[in-house]
């Protein structure tokens, strides 16, 4: 067996074994919640009421007490905007032009894009670009996100790399809200935050996935405030070119180079002011299938980076990753077993309260899954996405341990 082939191998059997002992300690926790009904009621409350608000309050008060110092000035490395591109035809040539008019020097701003493995006009409009700041290249065949922009990356010249989504539209001040935080040495990457374009509040599945990134963004403000971020924003992340580290295809790469930066002993700070617009999804289908795979990708990514959530060693890096990260991962547990032991207690009035409660909440998401969209159920969207975010957690779960790898994406377009 060849060398090449066996790291192969040793890498797929590391990987199975970090799955199986992430799925055992899943059911190992669920079996001990369910020894004593009332105990295990009380945990199980303690454990969501830690995730949902324990740990954003965490977070504010360590902020407040070790808040870091942030030493953002008037800056101008260059700049490579890196966006990676897969039959993108219908929105690539916005983007690029949308980039290229950003408010920064043009002697110090280059747009690379990286096709892979496009079948459609996407490169055939790239070519028409006159404009010399922009470079594109191709990849052979269609290898996946991470795996294209590990192989644009050698071709940026910028201090500064960029990554940007074929599909995004950058606020005209972005990267220089970016850059300067750079005027820092210890900084090593910074993420902007994105907004949903158009905001159609009244389709459910938008106004459930806004209300959620919006949460999230106040989340990484006070990560970075209380010392580094441990993740990033896919679509406007950035990156000193001298710590890029080529990252595995089927690695999240806005939540695994982040750590990577860490791991070299520098911040990853968050940027509110550096904006970038996405559509949402228009469907509940189409929202439901992002969420999977996202979760899919990050549990995929942080198996392979077990050794941060050490908290003797990593401390409140590793922490981050267990109260953002895992606990939210565990949360379709909670909720399974804190519906299972209300109706064991049922007998007891309170009790009976609350399983009725927790019916209602999950029967009004299902509603709103038999009407999608019927603007009067707008409101439904809430705990919709609480509903679907925890299930697409299951559903990614499923997907991984049936060996199914993100690495490729495909485009979903309305």
């Amino acid at each position: 067996m060849s060398p090449d082939a066996r790291g192969t191998c040793a890498a797929a059997a590391s990987y199975e074994k970090r799955l199986r002992t992430f799925v055992l300690v899943v059911l190992a926790v669920f079996g001990a919640l369910s020894v004593a009904p009332r105990v295990s009621f009380w945990i199980t409350v303690t454990l969501l009421a830690y995730t949902s608000v324990g740990y954003p309050l965490l977070l504010f008060v360590v902020s407040a007490l070790r808040q870091t110092s942030e030493r953002p000035a008037s800056l101008e490395p260059t700049v490579s905007v890196l966006i990676a591109a897969h039959n993108e035809e219908g929105s690539i040539e916005q983007t690029v032009r949308n980039t290229l008019n950003l408010d920064y020097p043009k002697d110090k701003l280059e747009v690379v894009v990286v096709s892979d493995g496009s079948t459609d006009r996407t490169e055939a409009i790239l070519e028409n670009v006159s404009d010399v700041r922009v470079h594109w290249l191709r990849t052979s065949g269609h290898r996946g996100k991470t795996e294209a922009q590990n192989q644009a990356v050698k071709s940026c010249r910028g201090e500064i790399v960029v990554f940007s989504d074929a599909t995004t539209v950058y606020d005209r001040n972005a990267i220089r809200c970016l850059v300067r935080h750079y005027n820092d040495p210890q900084v090593g990457a910074v993420s902007g935050r994105y907004e949903y374009l158009p905001p159609d509040l009244a389709n459910p599945a938008v106004l459930g996935t806004a209300v959620f990134w919006r949460y999230e963004n106040v989340l990484k403000t006070l990560q970075s405030r209380a010392g580094t971020l441990t993740g990033s924003s896919g679509c406007i992340y950035s990156v000193r070119r001298s710590l890029y580290v080529p990252l595995p295809p089927q690695s999240c790469s806005d939540m695994v180079e982040p750590l990577a930066v860490i791991r070299q002993g520098y911040r990853v700070v968050f940027e509110r002011n550096a904006l970038a617009y996405e559509k949402t999804c228009r469907s509940l289908r189409e929202e439901f299938r992002m969420r999977v795979r996202v979760t899919a990708h990050g549990i995929d990514s942080i198996l392979a980076n077990t050794d941060l959530l050490n908290v003797f060693r990593h401390g409140w890096i590793a922490w981050q990753l267990i109260s953002h990260k895992i606990l939210r991962w565990m949360t379709p547990v909670f909720l399974l077993n804190l519906l299972v032991m209300s109706a064991a207690l049922v007998a007891q009035p309170p009790f009976r309260v609350l399983l009725f409660g927790q019916v209602l909440f999950y029967g009004a998401s299902a509603l709103l899954a038999a009407a999608p969209r019927r603007g009067r159920w707008r409101v439904l969207g809430l705990p919709f996405q609480f509903c679907a975010l925890h299930a697409a957690v299951v559903v990614g779960v499923s997907e991984l341990i049936a060996g199914k790898v993100y690495t490729t994406w495909h485009p979903v377009r309305n």
